[in-house]
């Protein structure tokens, strides 16, 4: 079998035969109520984040600071779209 040495392509196949040195995608975050009400409400306010305004709101919501970018990026994409 011939290979066009690419490592994604050895990958591929090692997860497709059921290997697991592929990485594993991470579960989707099911936010709260409480959480989306209040992250659209930050929203409504301000539309990007500082690093002391998301700390805090992930500490408030008990999300980690990288689900709180991740949220407020793809909230960003949602407006442009609308717009």
């Amino acid at each position: 079998e011939e290979s066009s040495g690419y490592e994604s392509e050895s990958a591929e196949r090692s997860a497709a035969a059921g290997g697991t040195r592929g990485r594993q995608r991470r579960a989707r975050t099911a936010f709260t109520s409480e959480q989306i009400c209040r992250l659209e409400k930050t929203f409504q306010r301000q539309k990007y984040l500082g690093a002391t305004e998301r700390r805090k709101l992930a500490a408030a919501l008990q999300l980690s600071e990288i689900q709180i970018k991740t949220w407020f990026q793809n909230r960003r994409m949602k407006l442009k779209r609308q717009i």
